[in-house]
Protein backbone atom coordinates (compact mmCIF):
# COMPACT_ATOMS: atom_id res chain seq x y z
CA UNK A 1 0.00 0.00 0.00
CA UNK A 2 3.34 2.33 0.52
CA UNK A 3 4.45 1.63 -2.74
CA UNK A 4 1.09 2.31 -4.32
CA UNK A 5 0.95 5.48 -2.34
CA UNK A 6 4.17 6.90 -3.63
CA UNK A 7 3.92 5.89 -7.24
CA UNK A 8 0.94 7.63 -6.97
CA UNK A 9 2.27 11.11 -5.29
CA UNK A 10 5.14 10.12 -8.01
CA UNK A 11 2.59 10.29 -11.24
CA UNK A 12 1.27 13.55 -9.34
CA UNK A 13 4.10 15.44 -9.46
CA UNK A 14 5.51 14.35 -12.73
CA UNK A 15 2.26 16.01 -14.81
CA UNK A 16 4.25 18.89 -15.30
CA UNK A 17 3.51 22.48 -14.39
CA UNK A 18 1.15 23.10 -16.72
CA UNK A 19 -1.72 21.33 -15.80
CA UNK A 20 -1.12 22.65 -12.37
CA UNK A 21 -0.94 26.07 -13.12
CA UNK A 22 -4.31 26.55 -14.13
CA UNK A 23 -7.50 27.96 -12.00
CA UNK A 24 -8.70 25.31 -9.90
CA UNK A 25 -10.88 22.89 -11.26
CA UNK A 26 -13.40 20.55 -10.14
CA UNK A 27 -13.13 17.24 -9.17
CA UNK A 28 -15.24 13.69 -9.85
CA UNK A 29 -15.76 10.96 -7.27
CA UNK A 30 -17.73 8.39 -9.61
CA UNK A 31 -19.71 5.87 -7.62
CA UNK A 32 -20.69 2.77 -9.09
CA UNK A 33 -22.59 -0.38 -7.69
CA UNK A 34 -23.22 -3.61 -9.52
CA UNK A 35 -26.63 -5.22 -10.57
CA UNK A 36 -28.37 -2.47 -8.60
CA UNK A 37 -32.33 -1.86 -8.67
CA UNK A 38 -33.94 1.26 -7.44
CA UNK A 39 -34.61 -0.17 -3.87
CA UNK A 40 -33.47 2.01 -2.01
CA UNK A 41 -34.54 4.06 1.15
CA UNK A 42 -34.43 7.31 -0.98
CA UNK A 43 -36.42 5.82 -4.07
CA UNK A 44 -39.52 4.85 -1.67
CA UNK A 45 -38.44 1.66 -0.39
CA UNK A 46 -38.91 1.76 2.85
CA UNK A 47 -37.79 -1.90 3.96
CA UNK A 48 -34.23 -0.86 2.90
CA UNK A 49 -31.24 0.18 5.00
CA UNK A 50 -29.19 2.42 3.03
CA UNK A 51 -28.72 5.53 4.90
CA UNK A 52 -25.84 7.00 3.36
CA UNK A 53 -27.08 6.70 -0.46
CA UNK A 54 -30.20 8.32 1.05
CA UNK A 55 -27.99 11.12 2.11
CA UNK A 56 -26.17 11.57 -0.89
CA UNK A 57 -29.16 11.79 -2.23
CA UNK A 58 -30.14 14.77 0.42
CA UNK A 59 -27.75 17.12 -1.00
CA UNK A 60 -28.03 16.12 -5.02
CA UNK A 61 -30.71 15.63 -7.25
CA UNK A 62 -31.85 12.65 -7.07
CA UNK A 63 -33.53 10.84 -10.86
CA UNK A 64 -36.46 9.02 -10.60
CA UNK A 65 -36.41 8.06 -14.57
CA UNK A 66 -32.69 7.00 -15.34
CA UNK A 67 -32.21 3.83 -17.68
CA UNK A 68 -29.85 1.44 -18.50
CA UNK A 69 -28.98 1.05 -22.34
CA UNK A 70 -28.63 -2.77 -21.86
CA UNK A 71 -29.81 -4.42 -18.54
CA UNK A 72 -26.39 -6.25 -18.79
CA UNK A 73 -23.07 -5.42 -17.33
CA UNK A 74 -20.70 -5.30 -20.04
CA UNK A 75 -22.34 -3.41 -23.05
CA UNK A 76 -24.17 -0.77 -20.64
CA UNK A 77 -20.60 0.29 -18.68
CA UNK A 78 -19.32 0.14 -22.65
CA UNK A 79 -21.97 2.79 -23.17
CA UNK A 80 -21.78 5.00 -20.63
CA UNK A 81 -17.93 5.30 -20.41
CA UNK A 82 -18.12 5.96 -24.33
CA UNK A 83 -21.11 7.98 -24.30
CA UNK A 84 -22.68 5.95 -27.49
CA UNK A 85 -25.48 3.74 -27.53
CA UNK A 86 -24.75 -0.33 -28.16
CA UNK A 87 -24.82 -0.63 -31.93
CA UNK A 88 -22.35 2.01 -32.26
CA UNK A 89 -20.30 0.58 -29.61
CA UNK A 90 -20.25 -2.93 -30.88
CA UNK A 91 -20.84 -4.18 -27.54
CA UNK A 92 -24.27 -5.91 -27.32
CA UNK A 93 -23.83 -8.48 -25.11
CA UNK A 94 -21.90 -9.95 -21.91
CA UNK A 95 -18.27 -11.64 -23.30
CA UNK A 96 -18.39 -15.46 -23.64
CA UNK A 97 -15.11 -17.78 -23.76
CA UNK A 98 -11.41 -17.89 -24.51
CA UNK A 99 -11.78 -14.57 -26.90
CA UNK A 100 -13.42 -12.45 -24.42
CA UNK A 101 -11.66 -9.91 -25.73
CA UNK A 102 -13.40 -9.79 -28.89
CA UNK A 103 -15.80 -7.78 -27.08
CA UNK A 104 -13.84 -4.92 -25.82
CA UNK A 105 -15.09 -1.63 -27.29
CA UNK A 106 -11.69 -0.70 -28.93
CA UNK A 107 -11.87 -4.06 -31.10
CA UNK A 108 -14.96 -1.80 -32.88
CA UNK A 109 -13.72 1.92 -32.08
CA UNK A 110 -10.39 1.83 -31.20
CA UNK A 111 -9.88 5.89 -31.67
CA UNK A 112 -12.88 6.42 -29.01
CA UNK A 113 -11.90 9.13 -26.36
CA UNK A 114 -13.88 7.32 -22.80
CA UNK A 115 -15.12 9.93 -20.16
CA UNK A 116 -12.00 9.37 -17.79
CA UNK A 117 -9.44 9.77 -20.65
CA UNK A 118 -11.13 12.89 -21.64
CA UNK A 119 -10.30 14.04 -18.21
CA UNK A 120 -7.09 12.45 -18.28
CA UNK A 121 -6.52 14.42 -21.51
CA UNK A 122 -7.46 17.42 -19.70
CA UNK A 123 -5.54 17.54 -16.64
CA UNK A 124 -7.38 15.55 -14.27
CA UNK A 125 -5.47 12.61 -12.61
CA UNK A 126 -8.03 9.71 -13.38
CA UNK A 127 -7.75 6.16 -11.32
CA UNK A 128 -10.05 3.43 -10.96
CA UNK A 129 -10.75 1.24 -7.74
CA UNK A 130 -13.14 -2.27 -8.29
CA UNK A 131 -15.60 -2.39 -11.33
CA UNK A 132 -15.88 0.35 -13.86
CA UNK A 133 -15.19 -1.27 -17.01
CA UNK A 134 -16.22 -5.42 -17.46
CA UNK A 135 -15.22 -8.23 -15.23
CA UNK A 136 -17.09 -11.52 -14.89
CA UNK A 137 -18.01 -11.66 -11.14
CA UNK A 138 -16.47 -13.64 -9.34
CA UNK A 139 -13.85 -15.15 -11.64
CA UNK A 140 -12.18 -11.63 -12.59
CA UNK A 141 -12.36 -10.33 -9.01
CA UNK A 142 -9.04 -8.84 -7.87
CA UNK A 143 -7.70 -8.78 -12.02
CA UNK A 144 -8.19 -5.91 -14.46
CA UNK A 145 -10.29 -8.41 -16.90
CA UNK A 146 -11.48 -6.01 -19.98
CA UNK A 147 -9.90 -2.88 -18.53
CA UNK A 148 -9.71 -0.22 -20.60
CA UNK A 149 -6.16 0.75 -19.90
CA UNK A 150 -5.57 4.69 -21.69
CA UNK A 151 -8.87 5.71 -19.23
CA UNK A 152 -7.01 5.73 -15.78
CA UNK A 153 -3.46 7.42 -14.83
CA UNK A 154 -3.69 4.23 -11.62
CA UNK A 155 -6.31 1.18 -11.72
CA UNK A 156 -6.67 -0.55 -8.37
CA UNK A 157 -8.09 -4.10 -8.18
CA UNK A 158 -9.48 -5.11 -5.05
CA UNK A 159 -10.07 -8.75 -3.90
CA UNK A 160 -11.32 -9.93 -0.86
CA UNK A 161 -12.36 -13.26 1.20
CA UNK A 162 -15.92 -12.96 -0.52
CA UNK A 163 -13.72 -14.24 -3.61
CA UNK A 164 -11.68 -16.31 -1.95
CA UNK A 165 -13.84 -18.38 0.41
CA UNK A 166 -16.49 -19.44 -1.94
CA UNK A 167 -16.89 -23.15 -0.70
CA UNK A 168 -19.69 -22.24 1.78
CA UNK A 169 -21.90 -20.11 -0.95
CA UNK A 170 -25.46 -21.79 -1.04
CA UNK A 171 -26.00 -21.71 -5.22
CA UNK A 172 -28.61 -23.19 -6.61
CA UNK A 173 -26.03 -24.72 -9.64
CA UNK A 174 -23.57 -27.07 -7.66
CA UNK A 175 -20.01 -25.17 -8.22
CA UNK A 176 -21.73 -22.15 -10.30
CA UNK A 177 -21.53 -18.85 -8.82
CA UNK A 178 -22.02 -16.51 -11.81
CA UNK A 179 -25.15 -15.74 -13.20
CA UNK A 180 -27.24 -17.76 -10.96
CA UNK A 181 -29.11 -17.11 -7.37
CA UNK A 182 -26.14 -17.73 -5.09
CA UNK A 183 -25.67 -16.36 -1.53
CA UNK A 184 -23.56 -16.57 1.53
CA UNK A 185 -23.92 -15.22 5.28
CA UNK A 186 -20.54 -14.65 6.49
CA UNK A 187 -19.75 -14.99 10.13
CA UNK A 188 -16.24 -14.78 10.17
CA UNK A 189 -14.57 -12.25 8.29
CA UNK A 190 -15.19 -8.31 9.03
CA UNK A 191 -16.50 -5.97 6.14
CA UNK A 192 -13.23 -4.36 5.77
CA UNK A 193 -12.32 -7.74 4.72
CA UNK A 194 -14.66 -8.48 1.68
CA UNK A 195 -13.75 -6.72 -1.52
CA UNK A 196 -15.51 -3.92 -1.53
CA UNK A 197 -14.32 -3.28 1.53
CA UNK A 198 -11.19 -3.00 0.50
CA UNK A 199 -11.97 -0.98 -2.26
CA UNK A 200 -13.61 0.99 -0.21
CA UNK A 201 -10.25 1.71 1.84
CA UNK A 202 -8.10 1.82 -1.35
CA UNK A 203 -10.45 4.86 -2.51
CA UNK A 204 -10.03 6.57 0.77
CA UNK A 205 -6.28 6.35 0.80
CA UNK A 206 -5.97 7.99 -3.12
CA UNK A 207 -8.70 10.96 -1.28
CA UNK A 208 -5.81 11.62 1.08
CA UNK A 209 -3.18 11.67 -1.43
CA UNK A 210 -5.29 13.94 -3.49
CA UNK A 211 -5.83 16.19 -0.97
CA UNK A 212 -2.03 16.95 -0.69
CA UNK A 213 -2.32 17.52 -4.28
CA UNK A 214 -3.08 20.90 -6.68
CA UNK A 215 -3.79 18.86 -9.29
CA UNK A 216 -7.52 17.73 -9.63
CA UNK A 217 -8.99 14.29 -10.12
CA UNK A 218 -11.88 11.63 -11.55
CA UNK A 219 -11.94 8.97 -8.81
CA UNK A 220 -13.97 5.66 -9.91
CA UNK A 221 -15.29 3.17 -7.27
CA UNK A 222 -16.82 0.62 -8.61
CA UNK A 223 -18.62 -2.13 -5.67
CA UNK A 224 -18.94 -5.67 -6.76
CA UNK A 225 -22.11 -5.81 -4.75
CA UNK A 226 -24.58 -7.20 -4.88
CA UNK A 227 -23.91 -8.68 -7.80
CA UNK A 228 -24.12 -12.69 -7.63
CA UNK A 229 -23.17 -14.48 -5.39
CA UNK A 230 -24.61 -12.28 -2.61
CA UNK A 231 -21.98 -12.25 -0.10
CA UNK A 232 -22.20 -9.89 2.90
CA UNK A 233 -21.41 -10.00 6.94
CA UNK A 234 -23.96 -11.07 8.99
CA UNK A 235 -25.31 -8.34 10.99
CA UNK A 236 -26.15 -6.79 7.55
CA UNK A 237 -28.42 -10.16 7.19
CA UNK A 238 -30.15 -9.25 10.57
CA UNK A 239 -31.48 -5.96 8.71
CA UNK A 240 -33.64 -8.07 6.91
CA UNK A 241 -35.52 -10.79 8.94
CA UNK A 242 -36.51 -13.73 6.67
CA UNK A 243 -40.34 -13.77 8.02
CA UNK A 244 -40.45 -10.34 6.71
CA UNK A 245 -39.44 -11.09 3.85
CA UNK A 246 -42.51 -11.70 0.52
CA UNK A 247 -42.60 -12.70 -2.56
CA UNK A 248 -43.97 -10.56 -5.29
CA UNK A 249 -47.56 -11.03 -6.55
CA UNK A 250 -47.84 -12.58 -9.96
CA UNK A 251 -50.11 -10.95 -12.79
CA UNK A 252 -52.35 -13.68 -15.60
CA UNK A 253 -48.78 -12.69 -18.43
CA UNK A 254 -46.55 -13.47 -15.74
CA UNK A 255 -48.06 -16.86 -14.95
CA UNK A 256 -48.68 -17.79 -17.90
CA UNK A 257 -45.14 -16.22 -19.41
CA UNK A 258 -46.68 -14.15 -22.21
CA UNK A 259 -45.10 -13.53 -24.55
CA UNK A 260 -42.76 -16.03 -24.17
CA UNK A 261 -39.96 -13.65 -25.36
CA UNK A 262 -40.43 -10.92 -22.37
CA UNK A 263 -39.54 -14.09 -20.08
CA UNK A 264 -36.88 -16.62 -21.79
CA UNK A 265 -34.00 -15.12 -19.24
CA UNK A 266 -35.51 -17.19 -16.57
CA UNK A 267 -33.25 -19.72 -15.87
CA UNK A 268 -34.68 -23.72 -14.52
CA UNK A 269 -32.94 -23.67 -11.40
CA UNK A 270 -34.81 -20.20 -10.53
CA UNK A 271 -37.88 -21.71 -12.14
CA UNK A 272 -37.68 -24.59 -9.64
CA UNK A 273 -36.52 -23.18 -6.48
CA UNK A 274 -38.79 -23.36 -3.06
CA UNK A 275 -40.43 -20.46 -1.99
CA UNK A 276 -37.42 -20.72 1.31
CA UNK A 277 -34.96 -20.64 -1.07
CA UNK A 278 -36.41 -17.24 -3.25
CA UNK A 279 -36.83 -15.52 0.28
CA UNK A 280 -33.40 -16.22 1.49
CA UNK A 281 -31.89 -15.15 -2.02
CA UNK A 282 -33.67 -11.66 -1.74
CA UNK A 283 -32.48 -11.32 2.22
CA UNK A 284 -28.81 -11.78 0.69
CA UNK A 285 -29.66 -9.24 -2.24
CA UNK A 286 -30.89 -6.76 0.69
CA UNK A 287 -28.35 -7.52 2.74
CA UNK A 288 -25.42 -6.93 -0.03
CA UNK A 289 -27.13 -3.76 -0.78
CA UNK A 290 -26.98 -2.56 2.48
CA UNK A 291 -22.86 -3.61 3.19
CA UNK A 292 -22.31 -1.66 -0.19
CA UNK A 293 -23.92 1.15 1.06
CA UNK A 294 -22.21 1.37 4.23
CA UNK A 295 -18.82 0.90 1.73
CA UNK A 296 -20.48 4.00 -0.29
CA UNK A 297 -20.88 5.83 3.62
CA UNK A 298 -17.16 5.44 4.43
CA UNK A 299 -15.81 6.58 0.99
CA UNK A 300 -18.71 9.75 1.36
CA UNK A 301 -17.64 10.63 5.14
CA UNK A 302 -13.47 10.79 3.71
CA UNK A 303 -14.72 13.09 1.46
CA UNK A 304 -16.50 15.28 3.97
CA UNK A 305 -13.53 14.69 6.47
CA UNK A 306 -10.34 15.41 3.99
CA UNK A 307 -12.75 18.98 2.91
CA UNK A 308 -13.23 17.83 -0.49
CA UNK A 309 -16.43 18.18 -0.54
CA UNK A 310 -16.72 21.55 -1.74
CA UNK A 311 -15.05 20.92 -4.96
CA UNK A 312 -16.60 17.38 -5.82
CA UNK A 313 -19.08 16.47 -8.19
CA UNK A 314 -20.23 13.00 -6.69
CA UNK A 315 -22.33 10.75 -8.99
CA UNK A 316 -24.00 7.26 -8.02
CA UNK A 317 -25.62 4.85 -10.05
CA UNK A 318 -25.51 1.10 -11.20
CA UNK A 319 -25.18 -0.26 -14.67
CA UNK A 320 -28.77 -1.78 -14.41
CA UNK A 321 -31.58 -2.95 -12.57
CA UNK A 322 -32.63 -6.02 -11.24
CA UNK A 323 -35.52 -8.85 -10.75
CA UNK A 324 -36.24 -10.18 -7.27
CA UNK A 325 -38.95 -12.60 -8.34
CA UNK A 326 -41.25 -10.03 -9.44
CA UNK A 327 -42.88 -10.50 -12.82
CA UNK A 328 -41.35 -14.28 -11.84
CA UNK A 329 -38.21 -13.28 -13.10
CA UNK A 330 -34.57 -13.02 -11.11
CA UNK A 331 -31.80 -10.93 -12.13
CA UNK A 332 -31.21 -8.87 -15.36
CA UNK A 333 -31.36 -8.91 -19.12
CA UNK A 334 -35.24 -8.02 -19.46
CA UNK A 335 -36.69 -4.79 -21.16
CA UNK A 336 -39.59 -5.03 -17.95
CA UNK A 337 -38.47 -1.28 -15.58
CA UNK A 338 -37.38 -3.26 -12.84
CA UNK A 339 -33.99 -4.77 -15.33
CA UNK A 340 -33.79 -1.29 -17.04
CA UNK A 341 -34.13 1.05 -14.58
CA UNK A 342 -31.52 2.35 -12.32
CA UNK A 343 -30.92 4.99 -9.35
CA UNK A 344 -29.19 8.07 -10.06
CA UNK A 345 -27.97 10.59 -7.42
CA UNK A 346 -25.62 13.61 -8.87
CA UNK A 347 -24.56 15.87 -6.23
CA UNK A 348 -22.81 19.17 -7.34
CA UNK A 349 -19.98 20.48 -4.76
CA UNK A 350 -21.94 24.04 -5.42
CA UNK A 351 -25.25 25.64 -6.55
CA UNK A 352 -27.88 23.55 -8.05
CA UNK A 353 -30.79 21.22 -6.49
CA UNK A 354 -30.14 19.44 -3.20
CA UNK A 355 -32.53 17.20 -2.01
CA UNK A 356 -34.68 17.33 -4.80
CA UNK A 357 -36.24 14.56 -7.52
CA UNK A 358 -36.30 14.85 -11.21
CA UNK A 359 -38.87 13.35 -12.94
CA UNK A 360 -37.85 13.63 -16.64
CA UNK A 361 -36.97 10.48 -18.47
CA UNK A 362 -32.43 10.27 -18.54
CA UNK A 363 -30.36 7.82 -19.67
CA UNK A 364 -26.97 6.43 -18.34
CA UNK A 365 -25.54 7.74 -21.37
CA UNK A 366 -26.02 11.34 -20.55
CA UNK A 367 -23.80 11.26 -17.80
CA UNK A 368 -20.48 11.30 -20.03
CA UNK A 369 -21.46 14.98 -21.67
CA UNK A 370 -23.12 15.85 -18.14
CA UNK A 371 -19.76 15.75 -16.59
CA UNK A 372 -17.89 17.48 -19.26
CA UNK A 373 -20.11 20.12 -19.32
CA UNK A 374 -19.98 20.70 -15.57
CA UNK A 375 -16.25 20.69 -15.50
CA UNK A 376 -15.94 23.03 -18.93
CA UNK A 377 -14.69 20.32 -20.99
CA UNK A 378 -15.07 19.82 -25.23
CA UNK A 379 -16.45 16.09 -25.44
CA UNK A 380 -16.30 14.28 -28.92
CA UNK A 381 -19.35 15.77 -31.11
CA UNK A 382 -20.07 11.78 -31.66
CA UNK A 383 -21.97 11.52 -28.50
CA UNK A 384 -25.19 10.13 -28.58
CA UNK A 385 -26.24 11.38 -24.73
CA UNK A 386 -27.31 14.99 -23.74
CA UNK A 387 -26.10 17.10 -20.75
CA UNK A 388 -28.39 17.30 -17.80
CA UNK A 389 -27.09 19.99 -16.62
CA UNK A 390 -30.44 22.25 -16.89
CA UNK A 391 -31.85 19.66 -14.43
CA UNK A 392 -29.19 19.95 -11.70
CA UNK A 393 -30.57 23.52 -11.23
CA UNK A 394 -34.12 22.96 -12.41
CA UNK A 395 -35.27 19.44 -11.92
CA UNK A 396 -37.99 20.05 -13.28
CA UNK A 397 -36.69 20.51 -16.59
CA UNK A 398 -36.84 17.85 -18.91
CA UNK A 399 -33.67 17.67 -21.63
CA UNK A 400 -35.43 14.53 -24.15
CA UNK A 401 -38.27 13.13 -24.17
CA UNK A 402 -37.44 9.14 -24.45
CA UNK A 403 -34.95 6.62 -23.27
CA UNK A 404 -34.30 3.52 -25.17
CA UNK A 405 -32.98 0.01 -24.08
CA UNK A 406 -32.74 -3.38 -26.06
CA UNK A 407 -31.60 -6.46 -25.04
CA UNK A 408 -30.03 -9.27 -27.46
CA UNK A 409 -29.98 -12.81 -26.30
CA UNK A 410 -27.37 -14.97 -27.12
CA UNK A 411 -29.06 -18.50 -26.08
CA UNK A 412 -32.67 -17.59 -27.14
CA UNK A 413 -32.22 -15.38 -30.25
CA UNK A 414 -34.60 -12.64 -29.09
CA UNK A 415 -33.72 -9.27 -29.66
CA UNK A 416 -35.62 -6.85 -27.60
CA UNK A 417 -36.01 -2.81 -27.67
CA UNK A 418 -37.99 -0.66 -25.86
CA UNK A 419 -38.78 2.49 -25.58
CA UNK A 420 -39.68 4.78 -21.73
CA UNK A 421 -41.19 8.40 -22.56
CA UNK A 422 -42.96 9.91 -19.02
CA UNK A 423 -46.13 7.82 -19.35
CA UNK A 424 -45.53 4.24 -21.41
CA UNK A 425 -43.04 1.41 -21.10
CA UNK A 426 -43.53 -0.09 -25.30
CA UNK A 427 -41.59 -3.21 -26.02
CA UNK A 428 -40.74 -4.83 -29.38
CA UNK A 429 -39.24 -8.64 -29.33
CA UNK A 430 -38.20 -10.34 -32.20
CA UNK A 431 -38.87 -13.69 -32.05
CA UNK A 432 -39.72 -16.65 -34.07
CA UNK A 433 -43.63 -15.54 -33.68
CA UNK A 434 -43.06 -12.40 -35.20
CA UNK A 435 -42.47 -9.63 -33.55
CA UNK A 436 -44.22 -9.54 -30.00
CA UNK A 437 -45.32 -6.64 -28.52
CA UNK A 438 -46.29 -4.77 -24.64
CA UNK A 439 -47.19 -1.75 -23.79
CA UNK A 440 -47.50 -0.75 -19.84
CA UNK A 441 -48.92 2.23 -18.79
CA UNK A 442 -46.36 3.42 -15.96
CA UNK A 443 -48.34 5.59 -13.88
CA UNK A 444 -51.85 3.42 -13.94
CA UNK A 445 -49.86 0.17 -13.55
CA UNK A 446 -46.24 0.46 -12.49
CA UNK A 447 -45.97 -3.61 -12.08
CA UNK A 448 -46.56 -3.67 -15.56
CA UNK A 449 -49.28 -6.26 -15.05
CA UNK A 450 -51.63 -5.35 -18.03
CA UNK A 451 -50.11 -5.78 -21.64
CA UNK A 452 -51.79 -2.59 -23.36
CA UNK A 453 -50.28 -3.34 -26.55
CA UNK A 454 -53.25 -4.90 -28.35
CA UNK A 455 -56.06 -2.84 -26.58
CA UNK A 456 -57.69 -0.37 -29.82
CA UNK A 457 -57.97 2.35 -27.69
CA UNK A 458 -53.82 2.88 -26.97
CA UNK A 459 -53.29 2.36 -31.19
CA UNK A 460 -52.20 5.75 -31.54
CA UNK A 461 -49.90 5.41 -28.01
CA UNK A 462 -48.42 2.30 -30.40
CA UNK A 463 -48.03 3.78 -33.07
CA UNK A 464 -45.97 6.93 -31.64
CA UNK A 465 -43.77 4.81 -30.05
CA UNK A 466 -43.32 2.28 -32.42
CA UNK A 467 -41.70 5.61 -34.28
CA UNK A 468 -39.52 6.32 -31.80
CA UNK A 469 -38.20 3.02 -31.86
CA UNK A 470 -37.65 2.61 -35.53
CA UNK A 471 -35.33 6.32 -35.14
CA UNK A 472 -33.37 4.21 -32.52
CA UNK A 473 -33.37 0.69 -34.05
CA UNK A 474 -30.38 -0.44 -35.97
CA UNK A 475 -30.06 -1.01 -39.63
CA UNK A 476 -30.39 -4.74 -40.07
Amino acid sequence: MLIRTFALLLAVSSLGSASLAVAPKTNVLFLIADDLNCQLGSYGAKQMHTPHVDRLAARGVRFERAYSQVPSCCPSRTSFLTGRRPHATGVLLNPGGPNAYQWHFRTFIPDTVTLPQLFKQNGWFTARVGKLYHYGVPMDIGTSSLDDFPSWDLAVNPRGRDRDNEEPIVTLRAGYYAGILSWLRDEEGSGAAHTDGIGATEAIELLECFRSSAQPFFLAVGFYRPHTPFVAPGEYFDLYPLEHIALPPLSADDRSRTPASAYATLRREEHNATELQQRQAIQAYYASVSFMDAQVGRVLSALDHLGLTEDTIVVFTSDHGYHLGDHGLWQKDTLFERSARVPLIIALPQGGARGQTARGVVELLDLYPTLADLCGLTPPDYLDGVSLRPVLTDPDREVKHAAFTQSLRRASGFNGYSVRSGRWRYIEWESGNGIERQLFDEEADPGETVNLADAPQHAAVVAELHALLEQQRPSQ
